[in-house]
């Protein structure tokens, strides 16, 4: 019974951040593409000198990655959690029983430094979604694992976010996000080799 109106309570709290969700975005009179474009026309007059044509791509991206963000952190906000800290127990499920990763291992899945997955550790750890364990073989060193309610806030949170981002890709058909799929694939190649360059 306790579950049962725990559920309820979530759900009607999803819903409503949604519709306020739903409210704000029908106030946004510029679409991220208009804002992309308005900056690049801006470039074009104050220094004709220079292409800029790389701020449609990276201008979108950017405001696709802060908008997407945000509409996930409203489906997550009955949880308690934000991007972020979905991420490390994301990572701590895909993992399997007993759903557990050193802090090593979460930086280098989560692309953080210690400071920062200290911060995400430290926030679900007072929501009681994560505990710090000694690592048997070494109990110099730790292991985070999910706790049952972090388990079971996880599992609960994971359909709520694909849910949305199902959402927002619906404009796009299958070949669609198939060709999008593969030039971001390229594009992230071209970058992970100018990065990683000698």
């Amino acid at each position: 019974m306790g579950m049962s109106i725990l559920s309820a309570a979530r759900t009607s709290s999803v819903t409503e951040t949604r519709s306020r969700a739903k409210a704000k975005r029908r106030l946004v009179k510029t679409t991220a593409r208009e804002k992309v474009e308005q900056i690049f026309k801006q470039w074009q007059t104050e220094r004709p000198d220079i292409n800029p044509d790389p701020v449609l791509i990276y201008g979108l991206i950017g405001r696709i990655q802060a908008e997407a963000t945000a509409c996930i952190d409203e489906v997550l906000a009955p949880f308690k959690l934000v991007r972020g800290t979905f991420d490390v127990l994301t990572a701590l499920r895909r993992a399997g029983t007993p759903y557990s990763l050193s802090p090593k291992e979460l930086t280098q899945y989560l692309v953080l430094s210690g400071a920062g997955l200290n911060s995400r550790l430290n926030k679900l750890e007072r929501l009681h979604y994560i505990a710090r364990l000694p690592e048997p073989s070494d109990r110099r060193s730790l292991r985070i694992q999910l706790t049952v309610s972090g388990e079971a806030t996880i599992n609960d949170a994971i359909p709520r976010v694909f849910e949305i981002q199902w959402t927002l890709l619906s404009a796009l058909s299958a070949g669609d996000r198939s060709a999008l799929v593969e030039s971001l694939a390229r594009f992230a190649d071209t970058i992970n080799s100018y990065a990683s360059r000698e």
